[in-house]
């Protein structure tokens, strides 16, 4: 029997379920790039319904989606308004400038998750022969820092960029976790932007894929651009029937990573040493600091791979610990006990 991994590093490292599996043995197939596969289809539509958007496509990962967005939404040479430590800026391998070729232009969030608009509007360039035009604005929910936006902060990103004419795309590659935590409808936050990509295979445990929704007119657009970047899958069913199962079956129990990341985060900081960023405790991510006078960063990461658990080392000087549908509160309990007792 393999051993029983306690896996923190990310929500990435989801096992789809047996019944997420099963899927995958009895999916109608097709050719998808032909528009024949019935079971990319149906998740096609299901996506589209559910994000409250004319249309959607299946891309093999968030990277994707969001590449395939910029490249559809801009001309070369356009510039891109994106957060400074936004994953399209941050974590997507410079992909912009290759695929696309466009630049991008970045704005501070202020206090980690709150949108500067008169910031991110003062940075818009168009019609200016010295100066690149700005093709489009890029927002970030939840983020990758734990944070969610509010939406009250994306409305007034959205109205500014109706006022000034450019689009907005999402990068909504956990927004059912910003949804969970704000309360809402996901539909409430597609609204506020013209594209959105959201990935399946974090918190929803799919093995693969993302989904990228926006208008008729956009997705035709982009299917094309899928075909370009090499993104034409063919008998894709066996990958989205598990996707579709997680539509279906996987965002209702989000809030379950969120209060476990929750009780994760109160059973660390009662340890000598550790410092939770309790202001970033929206999603299934805990982020502390832990002072190497108490324990190398080394030492942490082997110890507790010997006794069965996955982490990562720091990023900025911070630890970050996940909660996903792998763990459960037994799980933290004996990393706990580990923790405790490298320390």
């Amino acid at each position: 029997m393999d051993k029983k991994w306690i896996d923190l590093r990310s929500d990435t490292v989801t096992i789809p379920p047996q019944e997420m599996k099963e899927t995958m043995l009895h999916a109608p197939l097709g050719d998808d790039v032909y528009g024949d596969d019935p079971t990319v289809n149906e998740l096609e539509a299901f996506a589209a319904e559910l994000l409250g958007k004319e249309a959607a496509i299946f891309v093999p990962s968030g990277t994707f989606g969001n590449q395939l967005a910029l490249l559809t939404h801009t001309r070369r040479g356009d510039e891109v308004i994106v957060a400074a430590d936004a994953h399209i800026m941050y974590h997507e391998v410079g992909a912009a400038a290759v695929i696309a070729g466009v630049q991008l232009r970045t704005f501070d969030l202020v206090d980690q998750k709150r949108l500067p608009v008169d910031k991110i509007e003062s940075l818009i360039r168009i019609d200016d022969i010295h100066y690149p035009e700005t093709g489009l604005i890029c927002l970030e929910n939840a983020l990758g820092n734990g944070c969610v936006v509010s939406l009250e902060d994306m409305k007034a990103v959205r109205e500014m960029a109706i006022k000034r004419d450019v689009p907005v795309h999402l990068d909504g590659a956990r927004i059912f976790n910003a949804s969970a935590s704000l309360g809402v409808d996901v539909k409430e936050l597609t609204a506020l932007v013209d594209t959105a990509n959201v990935c399946l295979s974090k918190g929803l445990c799919a093995p693969v894929g993302s989904i990228l929704v926006g208008s008729k007119t956009f997705i035709d657009r982009a299917r094309k651009n899928r075909k370009l970047m090499g993104g034409g899958m063919r008998q894709a069913g066996v990958v989205a029937a598990p996707a579709l199962y997680a539509l279906k079956h996987m965002v209702d129990r989000l809030k379950d990573d969120h209060d476990n990341a929750k009780y994760m985060a109160e059973q660390l900081e009662s340890i000598s040493g550790v410092e939770i960023l309790k202001d970033r405790l929206d999603i299934s991510m805990v982020f502390f600091t832990l002072s190497e006078s108490v324990i190398s960063e080394q030492a942490l990461v082997d110890g507790m791979f010997e006794k069965g658990i996955k982490i990562s080392g720091m990023e900025d000087e911070e630890y970050r610990f996940v909660t996903h549908h792998g763990v459960c509160r037994e799980d933290i309990d004996q990393m706990m006990k580990v923790f405790k007792s490298l320390i």
